[in-house]
């Protein structure tokens, strides 16, 4: 099969946003008046970010899923996508499954493919996401001020749990596994919950490396400091493990202390549970203490995917 019939067969459909859509030199995109484009890439690598093993249907999920978090974190609606994708071979049933996997998610979000390319290779997925948001309302990382609360969405941990799974390191029981499994394989994007935020968080990013380093970005661009509570991080994991690994895909952000209410309200309307686990300080540097206020040794380490 050509890479011509490939894209007609398993990436063509009808596009509303492009006049062109998939087919042409260019995708062309009009954000309405008002809107700003928000542009996010991400490149996945067999064997690196993702398993040999994983389920194409997971995989074509998860590839759209990390861009879409990026939309979240910048508060933005998801429009358009384009898809790069190298492949040693021409597998039919992969790539239907794949397709399949990438369509329900996009079509979940209103969000159409628009273009891309494929080519022969070792198997990788590139995909560039386009969003809008009203000019001058994008969430950014450099908005967090002394005194905001510190703030993340959903569960943390999960995912790494189930890589040392997959490496030999823990042994799980069976549905615990599979609970961890589905969210390295098969993350949720927070995209209601990055609207919801807009206006009212200061600060925000998406969780890909980890709470510690993905929050020290907030941090730098923003020129403050932070101490997080232990016992409000929401998870039953190992708190090296919570603060350093990746792939959770959930959302940190800010917002100022006297809006609690309206943070926990835009959480009930993403249907999505916030945890605020600490504060924003003047003084630079990630802070962890026990619910004594005792500063916790927390051991450094980098989430290094699956190599």
């Amino acid at each position: 099969m050509g890479e011509f019939d490939l894209i007609a067969r398993y990436f063509t459909r009808p596009a509303r946003r492009s006049p062109l859509g998939v087919g042409d030199d260019c995708a062309l995109l009009q954000p309405q008046p008002g809107m700003q484009l928000a542009v996010s890439t991400d490149l996945l690598l067999e064997g690196r970010h993702f398993l040999s093993t994983v389920d194409p249907r997971r995989l074509g999920h998860k590839a759209l899923a990390v861009n879409l978090s990026d939309l979240a974190a910048c508060g933005a609606s998801p429009l358009a996508f384009t898809l790069a994708l190298a492949l040693p071979r021409v597998d039919e049933p992969w790539l239907a499954a794949f397709a399949e996997g990438l369509f329900a998610l996009a079509d979940a979000h209103d969000c159409e493919l628009v273009g891309g390319d494929t080519t022969r290779g070792p198997l990788a997925i590139n995909i560039t996401v386009f969003g809008e948001v009203p000019t001058g309302q994008a969430l950014l990382r450099s908005g967090a001020r002394s005194g905001d609360d510190v703030w993340v969405s959903g569960t943390l941990g999960d995912a790494r749990l189930a890589l040392e799974a997959f490496r030999g390191t823990v042994s799980l029981p069976q549905d615990i596994f599979d609970a961890a499994r589905l969210r390295l394989e098969q993350p949720t994007p927070r995209v209601a919950l990055g609207l919801a935020l807009r206006g009212l968080a200061t600060a925000a990013i998406d969780l890909s490396d980890g709470l510690a380093g993905d929050l020290g970005h907030i941090l730098a661009r923003s020129g403050v400091g932070a101490t997080l509570e232990a016992e409000r991080l929401p998870t039953t994991h190992a708190l090296d493990l919570v603060l350093n690994a990746g792939d959770d895909y959930e959302l940190a952000f800010t917002a100022p202390a006297a809006r609690r209410a309206e943070v926990e309200a835009a959480g009930r309307h993403a249907n999505t549970p916030v945890s605020r686990i600490g504060r924003i300080e003047a003084a630079p540097g990630l802070r962890v203490v026990d619910a004594q206020g005792r500063p916790v040794d927390v051991r450094a380490a980098s989430f290094d995917h699956f190599a």
